[in-house]
């Protein structure tokens, strides 16, 4: 599971919900609100170090987007913990 999906679960409590997010999903479509994206941010930074501005969020929609950014600027692999 990667990194995101990671944090998806420990931000929604259910696997399931991240398990079945496809690197296409809109997270605001999927049933994430702006609140919990702003959650999920703050997670990203916490376990990975990687700062992430509120420009850098206006590109961040997809779950694939979230994983890449980690990725290009915390050296993990997209798919990858």
């Amino acid at each position: 599971m990667s990194t995101v999906r990671e944090m998806l679960v420990e931000l929604t409590g259910t696997r399931e919900f991240a398990d079945v997010l496809g690197e296409d999903t809109d997270l605001s479509a999927s049933g994430i609100d702006s609140g919990d994206l702003v959650r999920l941010v703050l997670l990203i930074e916490q376990h990975t170090g990687v700062e992430v501005t509120g420009k850098d969020m206006e590109g961040l929609t997809t779950l694939g987007d979230y994983e890449r950014f980690v990725a290009e600027r915390g050296g993990t692999s997209p798919g990858g913990s």
